[in-house]
């Protein structure tokens, strides 16, 4: 880098770079400095170009591995680095671009070189290399500061601190996307850290008080969704064509520096338009889901994931237990609308699944929301477009709706919030139906999905779940979503049936062949079993509290009466089939006393007046169905890869290579 660099193809012949990376030692107060950081090159936009920037600075990268033990030069540009952002805020301030410029391309080197250093050695290796001086080769002073520990205290000073200007905007971006590289060590394990370097910085120690403040930041940058400086805007005039000292600074910084940190990696999806929007608030997401998601330490929670669980609304006066530690206060409703806004990206939907699980304020302040169909239309598109979500995705999705139903506040509500002409939902023209209605539509969709390709358990399970949750509060469902409850049901009997008949089949084979094993069919249709009792236990709940609410699913339920007969004697559902029985023989009995070739008005109206006139305590009564969503065991199995998989995806930092990471298998796709 330096002044007279102005592509990628230079730097591995860039004088500046071979002395840094040399074996010659440079003292921190050196003006090589302020000529190592006036560099201004065109910035990658591509993951071609990512991957290059990669290998041009590889030679460097290893050179430093090896003469750093000697020169201590690592050690002294994060000196260089540190004593700059003591005066960053006041150069903010005053406007001094150069000063901020330079600052910046100091960072972005040890970006570039903390990931290049994390790929290739362990964390005590690296901490090593913070602590080496000018002295014997290998040698290091016990008593020096921990650089280390004073680099990350300062990216979470300059995160918290620094005012966001346009020419402070990607520095923020630089510290945030640095603090995630010092976090990756991660990827290059194949088990979940459960101790780390960097985490017990992060835990204790003099970057403990800054918990609640950056955790704080981190949710305001991605409420506020800032986009980077305006294409083309002139940060400081060209003084010559020749890549002098401010050449190309303008589109080097201004614009492009920050794609470095939002495209995707080689390998990896587009970066969706959330993210390339704002890559500030898309870094600090990512960043916010990293330290939520830290193994706790043997002595000590983990001090991000208490801050998120219980932070409180800016209108919430009451005073924090002096029992809850790095407490703060956010505003809820800016909070609410970006996650409504942001729900087509992975990393959104996993905070609010978070927000959800673990604030009870935040959950609290939702589920009291008016306007709930700001938030479950983005979360029901998810699961309609189920083809095009990643798995993870649609999990979250799913148990965000199973949370929600939790609530009978929700599921009442949903009901009355009426939606018009939903253009995403392509079975059928719906131009009025309710939000409880489309919520059914969408969940036995995904189910009907599930069992014709992935044929999950658990994704089959938290669906029924949620639908059990909502049953006992149905309010005037929509004939469509009547009608595709009861063709559920008849889609499950006929899976019943046939695998029923396979299994009889298999049985009658294997008395001419002993030799040939069996397949499981016991297990198929003790699985296929439990689905259809619990779709039973769903309608009878609906018949059972809110009969004369659903006349459409009643209608649904006799115009398909005859799917019901085999179940009637079947030991494992007849006592849950006495009331469906009870309520088709009675319907069933007054439209034959009112005449043939009925209207279809004329059925519902009879429908009506029969729910009026049924007599209630003939129905049996069955215990509420309620199910709710607990994590499993241990969720950091879980979410830890799935997180820094979207790191990976976000090339946060820089392009990692696939084949150097550990802690999940890479999508060629």
């Amino acid at each position: 880098m330096g002044s007279n660099s102005s592509r990628i193809g230079d730097l591995p012949k860039n004088e500046y770079l071979k002395k840094l990376s040399g074996t010659e030692s440079v003292s921190e107060n050196d003006p090589f400095w302020n000529q190592l950081l006036s560099f201004s090159f065109p910035a990658p936009t591509s993951s071609t170009e990512l991957k290059l920037l990669e290998e041009a600075t590889i030679s460097v990268c290893r050179s430093l591995v090896v003469n750093n033990p000697r020169t201590g030069n690592l050690g002294a540009l994060i000196k260089v680095f540190l004593s700059r952002t003591k005066e960053l805020k006041l150069s903010a301030e005053c406007q001094n671009h150069i000063f901020i410029w330079q600052t910046h391309n100091a960072l972005f080197i040890i970006c570039c070189l903390l990931k290049a250093f994390i790929c290739e050695m362990s964390e005590e290796e690296l901490q090593l290399h913070f602590t080496y001086e000018e002295k014997a080769p290998g040698s290091y002073s016990s008593d020096s500061e921990d650089l280390l520990e004073e680099l990350l205290c300062c990216l979470m000073q300059l995160i918290t601190d620094i005012p966001l200007l346009d020419i402070t905007y990607e520095i923020s971006v630089e510290a945030v996307s640095t603090m995630v590289v010092f976090l990756s060590c991660q990827l290059f394990h194949k088990e979940v850290l459960r101790q780390s370097i960097s985490h017990k910085y992060l835990m204790r120690g003099r970057c403990l008080p800054y918990t609640s403040k950056l955790v704080k930041t981190l949710l305001y940058n991605f409420i506020r969704q800032e986009k980077p400086p305006p294409p083309g805007a002139q940060v400081l005039p060209q003084q010559s064509e020749g890549g002098g000292l401010l050449y190309g600074l303008a589109s080097g910084v201004a614009t492009g520096l920050w794609t470095v940190f939002t495209l995707g990696g080689v390998g990896s999806k587009a970066a969706s338009s959330p993210e390339l929007s704002s890559p500030l608030a898309n870094q600090s997401l990512l960043l916010l889901l990293v330290l939520a998601n830290l193994t706790d330490a043997a002595d000590a929670p983990n001090p991000y994931r208490q801050a998120i669980m219980s932070f409180k609304n800016t209108q919430d006066s009451s005073p924090f237990p002096s029992s809850i530690p790095h407490a703060f206060q956010i505003n809820f409703n800016s909070l609410y609308t970006a996650l409504c806004e942001q729900q087509t990206s992975d990393q959104a939907t996993l905070l609010l699944y978070t927000l959800l699980h673990q604030n009870s304020n935040v959950r609290t302040y939702m589920l009291a929301r008016t306007d709930m169909e700001n938030l479950v239309l983005p979360i029901l598109e998810i699961l309609y477009h189920v083809e095009e979500r990643n798995s993870h995705h649609v999990y979250m999705a799913l148990i965000i709706l199973l949370i929600l139903t939790e609530d009978d506040g929700f599921n009442r509500s949903i009901h009355e919030v009426i939606l018009k002409n939903i253009t995403w939902y392509s079975e059928r023209v719906l131009t009025e139906i309710s939000l409880g209605s489309l919520l059914i539509l969408v969940v036995i969709r995904t189910i009907q999905y599930n069992m014709t390709r992935t044929r999950d358990k658990y994704l089959h399970t938290n669906c029924l779940a949620a639908l059990a949750n909502m049953s006992a509060q149905f309010r005037s469902l929509h004939q469509y979503a009547a009608q595709r409850i009861i063709s559920l049901f008849s889609l499950l009997s006929k899976k019943h049936n046939k695998v029923l008949e396979q299994a009889t089949q298999s049985l009658r084979g294997s008395l001419s062949s002993n030799d040939v094993p069996l397949p499981d069919y016991a297990q198929d249709l003790n699985v296929i079993e439990e689905v259809i009792r619990m779709m039973l236990e769903i309608i009878n709940s609906c018949l059972t509290n809110s009969l004369h609410h659903n006349p459409n699913l009643v209608y649904a339920l006799l115009y398909k009466r005859d799917l019901f007969e085999q179940f009637r004697t079947h030991p494992s559902f007849q006592d849950i089939m006495q009331n469906i029985d009870l309520v088709i023989t009675f319907f069933s009995s007054r439209l034959l006393q009112a005449g043939a070739e009925l209207s279809v008005e004329r059925v519902l109206e009879i429908i009506k007046q029969g729910a009026v006139a049924l007599p209630k305590d003939r129905l049996k009564k069955f215990p509420e169905l309620k199910f709710k969503y607990v994590e499993e065991e241990q969720p950091e199995e879980f979410f830890i890869p799935y997180v820094w998989s979207l790191v990976y995806n976000s090339a946060v930092g820089l392009y990692w290579n696939p084949q150097d990471i550990q802690l999940f298998t890479m999508d060629s796709d």
